[in-house]
């Protein structure tokens, strides 16, 4: 969990909201269950927030079906003080209240809007959220003495923990579709009505019956399987018991705030909290890479289609980040990693070979030792263009000590660091342009080269274990590849006339960190200083086919495990026709993708790096 904050911080985050069903009097009760570390947050039923608040994770995807609530939370982020000031302006008494619920917000300014949410939420009976059968906000006026409708610490504090969240109005299958191994679901559904207390049906704009509950808890073994950690809490109610049965509930008094009989206001709620599956929770700890064609979002999908089949070893032919090759290792098998840039083949050697070796506080001193001459080739050829002059030194100087590393794993290790921390800190992660241009503003682009490798070493030792396997990594041609095993996946580049396939064009800058600079032709007169790609048959239609059916005859006496795009060539039809050659049996799954952006032509509000993802099978 975060730090807590110090005296002399700004003041901590808490709801801005009064939210019938919200959770502040749980929290202290559902902190213990928020693991030390984690992915993303994702709380997909937000109301009031209250656990994000109290975790300030630094990253979040918010959601929930309420489209006021998320606007006043997208203002309250971005335009905190126009949010004061307009709440300053209001009166709180009864005549404002009702002047203000009976306009519609859709035809408000959008600070006026938020504020109008906010000033309705401190105002009405008991905090509710309920609607008209129009859709229009009903609650009457509640009676309180000396409300306090604007504190602007407490404006300015939510506002800052917000102002790094995504923030949705979605469905919240919409939401858990976005969750990856290792990240941290907080789920907090409409609650089942039960004897003794009022229908939340009365309360809410979206009806969430037993029909829904048994979908969400289906989405939650799901998010299980995997890798998530997943945190619920529910009424106490016989069908909650029995949809999460096997899961541990904990049972806890609590008050409730809508009920008009004061005797029904106590009631129990239950906690599950539920662990990733075991296998997935090594794989959640792959650190995630802002990478083209990264197959991190498809390996439920792979590892699916992969079980169905009896094998010891898995021969990973287009390495890339190394995903794939890292999650067949967590299930035991005997891997062998293979591509053609250098930069991948450390990554594999780093994650996939590499059983134990991790970078100790001496290992890091060494490599930052500042007393090493350097030949300043970085900061004499890269000045300028990509990161700031003493980024640059940074890089030279790490360069300088590496050859002092004499464990080749340690070294793997030091290089992929150093890739990931180039790739945080570039906005889009690509070296295809210079200077500042498409900064949005994150985190990592303030952040110094050295803050990003250290944070880059701590992922990449926590993600290093042993699973009892000798497993391989070799740079080098996919075609020429001596290794053969049980199982093949191949990923390779993907020829579309949509978009480029050359990953050195993207990647240059640290493909080169990754060989030092040592074979490549350096093409002085771009502005990119980028080097010549590496020749591939995959840069055409017709070079991709005659390639895939190399490699398919190559590995004939292997399952042929396949990765492919609906926008490329060869096309699915031709795909099967070219592993049939080979293979007696053909199956073929499409998944529903999406891209990371600079791929695929994608523009910001188009819709064209949305592709469906093939996965053929061959045995």
């Amino acid at each position: 969990m975060p730090p807590a904050p110090r005296r002399g911080d700004a003041p901590a985050a808490r709801p801005v909201l009064k939210w019938a069903g919200g959770k502040q009097q749980l929290v202290s009760r559902l902190l213990p269950h928020i693991p030390a570390a984690y992915g993303r947050y994702i709380e997909p039923f937000l109301g009031g927030g209250a656990l994000f608040f109290a975790v300030a994770p630094q990253r979040a995807i918010l959601a929930d079906a309420n489209p006021e609530l998320i606007h006043l939370y997208g203002i309250l982020a971005q335009r905190p003080e126009e949010l004061i000031t307009a709440l300053q302006g209001l009166a709180p008494d009864e005549a404002t209240y009702y002047r203000l619920r009976g306009q519609d917000p859709a035809e408000l300014h959008p600070v006026e809007r938020a504020a109008r949410s906010l000033y309705l939420n401190r105002l009405c009976y008991n905090g509710l959220y309920r609607v008209n059968r129009a859709g229009r906000f009903n609650v009457p006026y509640g009676r309180h003495r000396n409300p306090r409708l604007c504190d602007p610490d407490a404006l300015r504090a939510a506002g800052r923990a917000l102002g790094s969240a995504v923030l949705l109005c979605a469905d919240y299958r919409t939401v858990l579709r976005q969750a990856r191994a290792g990240d941290m679901i907080y789920l907090d559904p409409p609650y089942l009505p039960v004897s003794g207390t009022a229908d939340f049906k009365r309360y809410t704009a979206h009806q969430f019956g037993a029909a829904d509950h048994a979908a969400l808890a289906a989405e939650v073994r799901r998010l299980h399987d995997l890798g998530c950690h997943v945190l619920v809490t529910h009424s106490r109610h016989p069908l909650v018991a029995e949809l999460y049965g096997g899961f541990p509930l904990q049972v806890v008094a609590t008050r409730r705030s809508i009920s008009r009989d004061a005797a029904r206001r106590r009631g129990e709620d239950v906690i599950i909290a539920i662990p990733p599956a075991p296998r997935a929770t090594q794989v959640g700890a792959f650190p995630p890479t802002r990478f083209m064609g990264s197959k991190q979002g498809l390996l439920p999908a792979i590892a699916e289609l992969a079980a169905g089949f009896a094998f010891d070893s898995v021969l990973d032919l287009f390495s890339g980040t190394g995903a794939v090759g890292y999650m067949f290792k967590t299930q035991g098998k005997r891997v062998e990693s293979n591509d053609y840039m250098a930069v991948c083949a450390a990554f594999a050697q780093a994650l996939v070979a590499n059983n134990t070796a991790r970078l100790t506080a001496g290992d890091l001193d060494l490599l930052l030792d500042p007393a090493a001459p350097t030949d300043g080739f970085v900061a004499r050829t890269f000045g300028g263009l990509y990161f700031a002059p003493e980024d640059d030194a940074f890089l030279d100087r790490v360069r300088a000590n590496l050859p002092r590393l004499s464990d080749p794993s340690k070294r793997a290790l030091a290089v992929a660091a150093l890739a990931r921390a180039a790739l945080k800190k570039r906005p889009r992660g690509v070296f295809t342009f210079t200077g500042p241009r498409y900064d949005d503003g994150r985190r990592d682009l303030r952040l110094s080269l050295q803050e990003q490798f250290h944070a880059a070493v701590q992922q990449c030792n926590g993600a290093v274990f042993d699973n009892g396997r000798e497993n391989a990594a070799r740079w080098g041609d996919a075609l020429t590849t001596p290794q053969t095993a049980d199982l093949v996946y191949i990923d390779p580049p993907y020829y579309s006339p949509l978009s480029d396939n050359e990953y050195v064009r993207r990647y240059h800058f640290i493909e080169g960190l990754a060989r030092d600079w040592r074979g490549v032709d350096i093409q002085w007169h771009t502005r990119t200083r980028k080097f010549r790609g590496y020749p591939t048959p995959f840069g055409s239609a017709r070079g991709a086919q005659a390639a895939f059916d190399r490699l398919f005859a190559a590995f004939r006496d292997s399952i042929l495990l396949v990765s492919y795009s609906s926008n490329s060539r060869p096309v699915k039809d031709e795909m099967v026709e070219l592993l049939r050659r080979h293979k007696a049996r053909v199956e073929v799954v499409a998944v529903e993708h999406r891209y990371s952006f600079g791929n695929q032509g994608f523009r910001r509000g188009a819709d064209h790096n949305r592709v469906q993802e093939y996965l053929f099978v061959g045995y």
